[in-house]
């Protein structure tokens, strides 16, 4: 008999040939809520306490944001999860020039207490836990949140929630920053330390690899560039002289949720392992919670499509399974017109609905790590956690992740995978149903539009705030941050000084930038 032709490897979403046939493993992934974690941080799961249901959500001005959370929170969210205008993310009021044009069309534009108390009017700050996507500015805006807090009576040390603080990343794939890395690791981390004495139930920063899944990463790339961001916020922690263990447990993830199912599954029982392992080796903490990867995971908006945008809605639904069978804390569902414009509240609605179906019909939640021992999503595992690791290592070689970023090594190798997997699809090798596969004609969907008006009204807003203010107090808080920029003391300090006598976002970036400079990418990167 003929030989048959050799068949080509069929490979994950990111490339990993997979064996046709797994066979059994001689490794033992062991138990729930013990190190390394590989099956979850907690012996129950979700079979104690449900994930967090977050909807992602900002748009507008601070009242608009405003009912769309009353209405989130009314529908079965539980937790808030904040998006801010490109201009907020800037540390640009919504006066500057180099803000027209962008307020409150990628969320929501803050630049005052004020605009802070009404985005959370109505909303009890003691009983939701929040989350904060926001960079370059998280200092001053997490100051104008225990600000409102501690107006409607809530201590901050009794706030619940998140500040996404992760500058790193910015650098890598979504360039929202503001200052040079060192200047901006020294924000972060004085963030982290301001958690750490006053705000023991918030995380103080939520290393994000999602992004860099959205830029074009790899699930091992998502990993492994996540994982070196986080030790690096560890290692300058403890190059000031904190206690990993007073830390490494305020220290969150965030991550992406893509489309192939085992592969993603695999990806976050990995990301566990593997933290939980370096952390052990390169800082020898006491306390095991310091081991711990908690995170946060939003499913893929780069894979939603503008054509056939129902079809969305099963893909994310997919990508919600994934997440939940691999253990995350907390999810953000995406909306199906999401490739088009801004969620509606119907498209919002029924991307919130997907957890309710997931918690409560199909029975995902009863077991802990339901998959566990399968032999592909082992094998998985174990390969992902292997690739990772050989990443990291490169990154050490390179001297640490900020010189691998100054050198470019993370982002041409994003880039080089979002290549190949764009000429993937262009050339059918990767089937998108409605784009290259199952292609048919759909009519327009509602769209959220943002009136010129949101602007025109923010502007007039920020300029009658400056004036009823104290403007020498105002000045003498500025004059402070720009003082303590100059030495080495914590941030966190003036900068909710200068919130609290009325400095806007703008103003205290605008100190800041008058001491630490801009960031300007070199060429070739």
């Amino acid at each position: 008999m003929a030989k048959s032709a050799r068949r080509e490897p069929r490979r994950t979403l990111s490339g990993i040939p997979l064996p046709e046939v797994v066979h059994p493993r001689d490794s033992d992934p062991g138990l729930p809520g013990v190190p390394p974690y590989t099956r979850g941080i907690h012996p129950t799961m979700h079979r104690g306490r449900l994930w967090t249901m977050r909807q992602y959500a900002g748009y507008g001005s601070a009242e608009e944001s405003n009912r769309r959370y009353r209405y989130l929170l009314s529908t079965g969210n539980t937790g808030l999860s904040v998006a801010f205008d490109l201009p907020t993310q800037m540390g640009y009021d919504p006066d500057s020039e180099q803000a027209h044009g962008e307020v409150g069309k990628a969320g929501v534009a803050i630049a005052t207490h004020e605009d802070m108390a009404r985005l959370f009017t109505a909303i009890p700050l003691a009983d939701v836990s929040t989350s904060m996507t926001i960079n370059a500015t998280a200092a001053t805006l997490l100051s104008l949140y225990a600000l409102v807090a501690e107006a409607q009576g809530t201590p901050r040390s009794a706030l619940r929630g998140t500040v996404q603080n992760d500058i790193l990343k910015e650098y890598i794939a979504r360039s929202t920053y503001i200052f040079p890395p060192a200047p901006s690791l020294r924000l972060a981390i004085d963030l982290i330390e301001h958690c750490a004495k006053g705000m023991p139930h918030w995380n103080a920063i939520s290393v994000s690899g999602y992004h860099m899944r959205e830029a074009g990463a790899t699930a091992v790339q998502e990993v492994a560039f996540t994982l070196a961001d986080g030790l690096t916020y560890l290692q300058a922690a403890a190059d000031c002289g904190f206690v990993i263990d007073a830390v490494a447990p305020q220290v969150s993830f965030f991550f992406n949720a893509h489309s192939d199912l085992l592969e993603e599954v695999a990806k976050f029982r990995a990301a566990r392992r593997l933290w939980a392992t370096l952390v052990r080796e390169r800082f020898s903490p006491k306390d095991p919670r310091s081991l711990m990867l908690r995170f946060h995971t939003q499913t893929a908006g780069v894979s939603l499509t503008a054509q056939q945008p129902e079809v969305n809605v099963v893909r994310v639904a997919y990508q919600a399974l994934a997440a939940v069978l691999g253990g995350t804390q907390s999810l953000h569902t995406n909306s199906m017109d999401e490739a088009l414009g801004l969620p509606t509240e119907r498209a919002a609605r029924l991307a919130l609905r997907t957890q309710h179906v997931l918690a409560t019909e199909t029975g995902v939640a009863n077991t802990v790590d339901p998959l566990a021992g399968a032999y592909a999503v082992e094998w998985l595992t174990d390969e992902i956690e292997a690739r990772a690791l050989k990443y990291i290592e490169a990154i050490d070689a390179r001297g640490g992740m900020i010189k691998a970023i100054e050198k470019g090594y993370p982002q041409r190798e994003i880039a080089d995978s979002a290549y190949r997997f764009q000429r993937e699809v262009e050339e059918g090798g990767r089937l998108v149903v409605g784009v290259n596969a199952f292609a048919t004609e759909e009519g327009p969907l509602e769209i959220t539009a943002i009136s010129p008006e949101v602007e025109r009204r923010a502007v007039a807003r920020v300029r009658a705030f400056r004036r009823k203010r104290d403007g020498r107090k105002a000045a003498a808080a500025l004059d402070r941050i720009r003082k303590t920029a100059e030495g080495e003391d914590n941030l966190l300090p003036a900068t909710g000084a200068a919130v609290r006598v009325g400095c806007t976002v703008g103003e205290v970036s605008d100190a800041l930038r008058e001491v630490f400079g801009t960031y300007r990418p070199a060429g070739g990167v």
